[in-house]
């Protein structure tokens, strides 16, 4: 009996230690690479492989890209002031659109077969997450749009009708107020890059919530920003080349990106540490060998 006293109290201290090892780590824990300036060709790379590798499901998210295009374009016709804040619709559902070609090339990283069926349920296992994440983002959207609307008001005392046409932005007395659109604009969509660029594919790799993921990606944007700016610029680029063709790019050009998003966020953030389950299921002595918790 000399030995119940040390045996009873010693099981809880094993089974709380268990649980705290068992948290998700914080977003200050998490081990982000060290990138180089070709990592992102590097990306593209890798996401094109992935491409190849499964063109049928490719094409079928590229077609959502393109239809969403045309939808901006309508908008532009009938209120054409909302289009640059629209436009960050691409960086919003952009990033929940690819959670289904985040899973495929999760699938191809595992060497499995991916399945269409399957992307497009991708999000099932982490709703709530993927919920509140996207709640945070629409308010950032919509902070935009009312921000675009106040420069546009601002500018030309009131709300101007376009007609679907860009030629009076193009017009010098209209350069300060095109100025001030692209910069609010540009700070809006730095911002939703900046939270958004690795942490979808975060959450739906890791058991995380959305407060660590999308600080986990702001932090890699802060602390590595040359790189992710290239990686930034490369994405505009591609994606403004694909929408010059009446959108027709977007088909290749955003499953692309989308398999690329992937493999940058496999290629900036460490991987998940596994867990020893067994170690937490059985209360262990200092040399290794399971302690005796019987009376």
């Amino acid at each position: 009996m000399a030995s119940e006293p040390f045996n009873s109290g010693s099981v809880p201290a094993t089974t709380g230690a268990a649980g705290a090892a068992a948290q998700p780590p914080s977003a200050l824990s998490i081990e982000l690479r060290t990138l180089r300036w070709s990592d992102p060709l590097r990306w593209l790379a890798l996401g094109w492989r992935d491409f190849t590798r499964c063109p049928g499901l490719g094409l079928f998210y590229g077609a959502a890209f393109v239809a969403m295009g045309y939808a901006l374009m309508k908008v532009f016709e009938e209120a054409p002031a909302y289009v640059l804040a629209l436009s960050a619709g691409f960086l919003l559902v952009g990033p929940f659109l690819c959670l289904g070609l985040y899973q495929a090339s999760r699938h191809l990283e595992r060497g499995e077969p991916p399945d269409l069926g399957d992307s497009l349920l991708a999000w099932d296992t982490r709703t709530g997450t993927l919920a509140l994440f996207g709640g945070v983002l629409l308010v950032l959207e919509m902070i935009w749009g009312r921000a675009a609307m106040i420069v546009f008001a601002v500018s030309f005392d009131g709300m101007p009708d376009f007609k679907g046409s860009l030629t009076m932005l193009a017009e010098p007395e209209n350069l300060a107020f095109t100025i001030t659109y692209l910069a609010v604009g540009a700070v809006f969509a730095g911002l939703i890059y900046a939270v958004s660029v690795v942490s979808i594919p975060m959450i739906l790799d890791r058991q995380t919530d959305a407060i660590t993921a999308g600080l986990t990606s702001l932090r890699l944007c802060l602390t590595q920003p040359g790189v992710m700016l290239f990686w930034g610029a490369l994405i505009t680029l591609l994606v403004v080349a694909a929408m010059l063709p009446f959108f027709a790019g977007l088909l290749v050009v955003g499953p692309w990106l989308g398999h690329a998003s992937w493999h940058a966020y496999r290629g900036a953030v460490a991987a998940e540490q596994p867990t020893t389950d067994a170690a937490a299921d059985t209360p262990q002595a200092a040399d290794g060998a399971p302690r005796d918790i019987s009376m």
